[in-house]
Order: C-alpha cells, then structure tokens, then sequence
C-alpha cells in the first residue's frame, strides 16, 4: 500500500506503479528554493528586535535578540572564509547545545560548507573516526576541559587546521594547532569583505550539501548522513505549512543537535517561523527549564515522557483520602474525553463539564507543575512509545502527538496533526512525501527530504536505496485511511529456535511502560523463548517501597527485595497478556546497574543500544536460559 498526503486518503490506497506515473508530472519540488542561512538572515531582518535565544545565567535567562543572531552568523561565515574553508568542507562541532553551536552551523553553511555534528558524550576513539572521516579544517569545541580530554586525537586528524572554543579561555595551541577563543574567531570576519560572503550565499543551491547527521551506532559504527541544503529547506519549509507556529512560540533545546530532530526544531524549524529558542544547561535540568519557560511546543523523545509518567504515578500512589479519589476519578475523565475526541466523536455536554471541572481542581495545577500549562505543540519521536503513555497523559489534558523519522529523511517522515491523530500509529505522511510497504514489511518512503547518501559510502547508500525509494529499516503497515503503524526493526528480528520471527521494540516499549521498568531488552535469538534484562526506575522503586511499607538499606537493597521482584513479574505478565504466546517473556533478570549513555548502553538520544547490552550482559543471558 501506497499514502500520500499529496491527495485525500483515498489515494493512500493506489498502488505504487499509480504514484510512479502520476509524481513525473508533479511541479519541481525545490522551486521557490531559499538557502537556510538566506532564510535565517531575513528572518533576523524582520523580526530584528525580537528575541531569538536566551541562555541560563546565574539570574535568570539572558536574551539575545534575532538582530544580533543574524549579525553573529554573517561574522562567523565571514571568519571561516578567513580561516581558509572552502565550499564543500565539512565543520565539526563537538558541544552540548548553546548558541554557538547554531551560529557555527549556519555560518558554515552560509559559505557551502556543512556542520558535522560530534556528540558531547562520544568517546575519543567516536571522535577521532569523525575528524578523519570528514576530514574537518575547523574544529568548533566547547570549552578548555572538553579540548584537554581529545587531545590525544588531535594530532592524528592531518585535516584539522584551526580549533576554536566557544566559552572561556583557551591555550594557545594544542597538539601543534592554533587555538581561536569565539571573540578572536568572530573578529576574523574583519579579514573577508561583505561582499565576498554575499557572492557565496548567492550561489547556494539545493544541491549543496548542508549538514552531515553521524548515526548514534545502534546497529553498528556510524555513518555520516549527507543532507543537501535543499533537503533542510523543503522539509522546515513543509513543517511551516503544517503547523501555525511564530516569534510569540518557545521551545528549549535541550537534545543534541548532532542529532538531526534537535537541527531541524533548534535551527530550520526555528529560521523559517521566528519562534524563541532557550538553551538548555544539561538534560538533567530540564524539568527546572520547563517549569521556568513555559514552552508552548515540546519534543520528547519517550524516555523523557516516560521518567515524566513515573515521577507522576510515584506522587499519585502517595495520594490519599479525597486527593487519590479526585485524581483518579480526572484521569478517568481525561482519557475518555479525548478518547471520543481523537476519535471524531462528540464528547457530549456531560462529559465536557466533567472536564472543564477537572481542569481547575487537578488539570492546571499538574500541568503548571510540569511546565506545560501554556504548551499547545507536545509531540513524541525517534523510538517507539507504549500507546498506555500516551494514554495516561490524555489522562491530565495533555495530547502527546507521534512522529516518525529518521535522519537519512532530514527529520519527520509521518506527522500527527490536530483532528488526525490516532494512539498507535505515528500520523499520516509529511505532506509531499509518499510511503509504502514493500513485500517483506519494511516501509519504504520517497520525497524531496530524501538523503543524499551516506558521504563515502556508496555500498552502504545503495543497500538502503530502492530505486527513489529509502529502506527505513523499520516494520511497518499503513491502513485505508493512510494512518502508519511501526511493528518493529527489521534488522533487530529475534528468530527464535523454534523459527518464530519476533519484533522487541513494541514489546520492550511496553515492558518500560509498566510502573518500575526503566529499561528492558528482550532476548530469545536462537533460544526456545523470549527472556528480558530490565532495569528498575529508582524513583518508582522507592515510591513503591514507601507505599508498601518495605524497609532497605538503600534503593539497590530494594530493588533485590522479594516484594518488589513480584510486582515486576506481575507487570511483565500484564504485559504478557496482551502478546501471542511465542511473544511472552518468561523469564526476567535485573541488570546490575542502571543503563546510561556515559556507559555506552545508550545513544544520546536515549535509546538502547540493543547489541552492546546482549554482548555485554551474555553470562547474564544464558543463565536464565540454564535451567
């Protein structure tokens, strides 16, 4: 089956031959192309004494106005024509998120160059692989102590020429390079002209690569995505369509913008609508942030809406008396008021007065304490989400719509939008883009967000190509009314001995949706039956324990108690209740400690590195299969 928002939902049904004929008369995609850091400049014209970004200071949030953002990009393009970079060069970053990192980004390629983004927790080997991969002449870094801990590969990227630091002081050299601070940078725009940067920002074109997206290395080591300026545009221009959003918007950065989600929202999204960025300190302080800003759109990816659930039910289990009552009897209300909604039905009068009084006894006081009660935007992506999260949120008036993408699409594949969204699948297809399954199950979509190609890898490029068509790699159906569903990772399939082809990802989801799961990872390739290792979420344990009276010298003492153990088995088998019998996990073991991204157990996203943990924890494995 073939969707399309290109056509009404009936299309969605068409063959794919249909779509081949009928996409060869279709305009020219790119045509109307702006380059991003053109779009970025007129958008700081217009909007010129409107805040752009704030960052955290020690008295608050300090702002910086789209005049001044607009001004710091010029100088920094400016400064790498000074520096020697060359169209077509890529430009490392290594930083967490701050404005710096945007500038850079945009200054490289408002002269046709391209930021390569390192992820601030990538080991020194991750980034020496970088540095000779793309073969950088500038290394944007983020301050002294991150330099010192690289330095030993340093010398070893020939390629690298200049090493800039965004904050602070900075030796004057390292590993024989000169060492810029960022005012010393900036004030090398004083060495190129005005007009030698407006001859190159007029010569950008779609064809120009714009940004390289290394892979987190779930499956294997990184690849780096290579996405076209005309890739970036037609994808933050067709988000513009869909979604009314502008300068009186907010939004925090705070995942990594290596990561193509966080480019496109922090950067692109950001150019083309005008809309506030506030800058995170750290992903720990994230739930401070929220209660400080009040974004009005919010992207999660499910571990953060996960932790968000469980600090919530630790609260409610402590609820007694009339609180508990009234809470309860909310979340009942909410669910089935949004329930009909998402649906298309009318609530009826009853129910919708029922809600509007839960909205002023328990609504407005939950969403004001998480930050949200001025968010109107809340979406979810990058791994699946059990469809019981999205539930309990519809619970407290809080509808967290999917997406679903990856970065060889630039981003969003399929959207959930106002008046179409359905809890389960991940929305209906970016307009513009079509999306089919081929006849293994895999989902396949085409569009003008496509990828380039992996940069120096043909094989690799043309095993996830079909003709115009990118192999996501993810399982999948789409149903009459275009709606797309994912059922798994093709390449994470256990077989187990007895032949049976199963998906984790919909089962582990599910697992660390349950109360006191964190983490699980279901294993069983080559084996009679499905085990999992789970990590215990240390919040709900000992609000667990607090409710049941349980006593431990500390948390790790509770997470071995025999009560605790049961109430894990008793949320797998609920789990279990709803899988076909070859798909239930019979045996569990906890993991010795918790799964971080320090530890390399996680992507910088959150995700689960499914192979590391098996490899690391095999012992572990063929112990509960032993018996």
């Amino acid at each position: 089956m073939v969707a399309s928002t290109t056509a009404p939902a009936r299309q969605a049904a068409r063959t794919a031959q249909a779509h081949s004929t009928s996409t060869a008369t279709q305009p020219d995609p790119m045509a109307g192309f702006v380059a991003p850091p053109v779009v970025l400049q007129r958008t700081a014209r217009r909007l010129a004494d409107h805040p752009a970004y704030a960052v955290r200071g020690e008295q608050g949030w300090i702002h910086t106005s789209w005049a001044d953002y607009g001004q710091a990009v010029r100088d920094a393009a400016r400064a790498l024509m000074t520096l020697g970079v060359s169209r077509g060069d890529a430009v490392a970053v290594l930083s967490f998120n701050c404005p710096q990192w945007a500038v850079a980004g945009f200054g490289a390629m408002s002269v046709g160059a391209m930021p390569a983004g390192i992820y601030w927790t990538s080991s020194q080997a991750d980034v020496a692989y970088i540095l000779g991969h793309c073969k950088a002449p500038v290394l944007f870094i983020e301050d002294a102590t991150r330099l010192h801990a690289i330095e030993p590969v340093l010398a070893e990227a020939t390629h690298l020429r200049h090493l800039v630091v965004f904050k602070g002081d900075a030796p004057a050299q390292c590993a024989g390079k000169p060492v810029h601070t960022w005012a010393a940078f900036r004030a090398m725009a004083d060495a190129t002209p005005e007009r030698a940067l407006e001859q190159r920002l007029d010569t950008l074109s779609p064809q120009d690569l714009g940004t390289l997206i290394y892979t987190s290395g779930t499956t294997g080591p990184a690849k780096a995505v290579a996405l076209s300026q005309g890739n970036l545009w037609w994808t933050a221009t067709a988000m513009q369509k869909t979604f009314s959003v502008d300068h009186r918007d907010r939004m925090i950065s705070y995942l990594p913008l290596a990561h193509i989600a966080e480019q496109m929202g922090s950067m692109h999204n950001q150019a083309h609508a005008g809309f506030q960025v506030f800058y995170a300190q750290s992903i720990e302080s994230l739930g401070d942030h929220l209660k400080e800003v009040h974004p009005t759109v919010f992207f999660g990816v499910p571990r953060v809406w996960e932790k968000m659930q469980a600090a919530i039910e630790a609260k409610l289990a402590d609820a007694k008396g009339v609180k508990a009552h009234l809470a309860r009897w909310a979340m009942s209300v909410g669910q089935r008021w949004h329930t009909r909604d998402l649906a298309g039905h009318p609530a009826g009068p009853w129910l919708t007065f029922q809600k509007a009084l839960a909205h002023r006894l328990i609504y407005s006081k939950v969403q004001a304490a998480l930050g949200f009660d001025q968010a109107r935007m809340l979406t979810s992506g990058a791994a699946p989400i059990a469809p019981e999260s999205l539930r309990f949120f519809l619970g407290l008036d809080l509808v967290v719509r999917e997406l679903y993408g990856q970065s060889e699409a630039c981003g969003p594949s399929t959207l959930s939008l106002v008046g179409a969204t359905r809890i389960g699948a991940v929305g209906q297809p970016l307009a513009g883009t079509e999306m089919r399954v081929a006849e293994d199950g895999e989902l396949l979509v085409r569009g003008p967000h496509i990828f380039q190609g992996y940069l120096g890898q043909p094989a690799a490029t043309a095993d996830t190509m079909e003709d115009d068509w990118l192999k996501t790699g993810d399982l999948g159906r789409i149903d009459e009314d275009g709606y797309v569903y994912i059922t798994g990772r093709k390449k994470d399939l256990i077989i187990t001995s007895g032949g049976k082809n199963i998906s984790p990802a919909n089962i582990e989801a599910a697992l660390m949706d349950t109360h006191l799961i964190e983490h699980a990872v279901v294993c069983g390739d080559s084996r009679p039956y499905l085990t999992a290792l789970v990590s215990l979420d240390a919040t709900a344990v000992s609000a667990f324990a607090r409710h049941h009276g349980l006593a431990a010298k500390d948390v790790a003492g509770l997470m071995q108690h025999p009560d605790v153990l049961a109430a894990v088995q008793r949320d797998i088998d609920r789990v279990n209740e709803r899988q076909a019998r070859v798909a239930q996990i019979r045996k569990f073991s906890l993991l010795p400690k918790p799964l971080s991204i320090e530890g390399g157990e996680l992507t910088p996203t959150l995700k689960v590195k499914r192979k590391v943990v098996i490899d690391r924890h095999r012992a572990q494995i063929d112990a509960m299969y032993a018996s």
